[in-house]
């Protein structure tokens, strides 16, 4: 980050791969909106308006907004930071206007406190974009964040002041962002990377399980040439389980004896693997 204020000629794509800007929310109202505020460097205001440019993104529907973004978050597909100046309705005591062309920011949950040192140091609010106009608007997947300093002087840790703070408005931070289906933000795969991995798994396993069901059909072509196939697997299964277990043999009902032979037959005659047993069969041996 000090190379763009020291070399203001000096882009995001000089920078090395795997650089983002992602900041917390303390350093978003401490730092940034803060020195926003207090507007003392001149160097340090032009490099944060790089950083975080000037707009008033009201006037912008959210899928507009990444094309005005700055420099190091301009190409970053999840979240995207703006300085929105006051608004004249503000500054005469009025509310904010939230309107767009195509719909309209709501405010969504109670405001809450951006902390720093034990200390309130601004303030977040959290707003939803639905498209068309209330009260019959479609809720959407935009999202945003703004963020207001708290004036010094009613950041005290007395219970008045941090249940109504002063906050300043001639500038506010926002952070708009999608909200993702994805829980792994930082562990995404491009499209079709899981299904070119399972399709690989499969090819690997196809091999495999046709000397698997090679060896099955020579050993049920070699029980056909036993003269009574099911009973002779019965007996040399009943045989191996006797030795283990002699005093303990369990008496063998023929009706079950017919089901084992019917089952036994239907296995010589058509073996089959499914793909989900094959996945278990290598999963279980790797």
């Amino acid at each position: 980050m000090s190379e763009l204020y020291s070399q203001p000629n000096k882009k995001m794509e000089d920078l090395p791969p795997g650089i983002r800007f992602y900041p917390t929310e303390e350093e978003l109202v401490s730092f940034y909106l803060q020195n926003k505020l207090e507007g003392k460097r001149l160097d340090l205001i032009l490099a944060m308006d790089r950083i975080i440019p000037v707009l008033d993104i009201y006037e912008f529907n959210p899928w507009q907004l990444p094309q005005y973004a700055g420099e190091l978050s301009s190409r970053d597909p999840e979240q995207w930071f703006f300085f929105i100046p006051r608004q004249e309705s503000e500054a005469r005591g009025g509310r904010p206007k939230r309107l767009t062309s195509e719909g309209y920011w709501k405010a969504t949950g109670s405001p809450g406190h951006v902390y720093s040192n034990n200390r309130s140091i601004g303030m977040k609010r959290t707003m939803v974009f639905y498209r068309g106009r209330a009260p019959n608007g479609r809720k959407t997947d935009w999202k945003m964040n703004e963020y207001k300093a708290v004036q010094p002087d009613s950041s005290s840790s007395s219970s008045t002041a941090a249940a109504s703070p002063t906050l300043r408005h001639e500038f506010s931070l926002c952070r708009v962002y999608k909200k993702s289906k994805n829980m792994r933000a930082f562990d995404r795969r491009p499209v079709g990377v899981d299904e070119e991995i399972m399709r690989s798994h499969h090819q690997a396993a196809a091999p495999a399980s046709a000397i698997i069901q090679a060896d099955h059909h020579e050993s049920t072509t070699s029980s056909h040439d036993l003269q009574n196939p099911p009973m002779a697997l019965e007996r040399s299964n009943s045989a191996a389980g006797s030795s283990s277990s002699e005093d303990h043999a369990p008496d063998i009902n023929p009706s079950q004896t017919d089901e084992t032979s019917s089952s036994l037959m239907s296995l010589d005659t058509q073996p089959s693997w499914d793909w989900d047993q094959l996945d278990w069969y290598y999963g279980g041996s790797s």
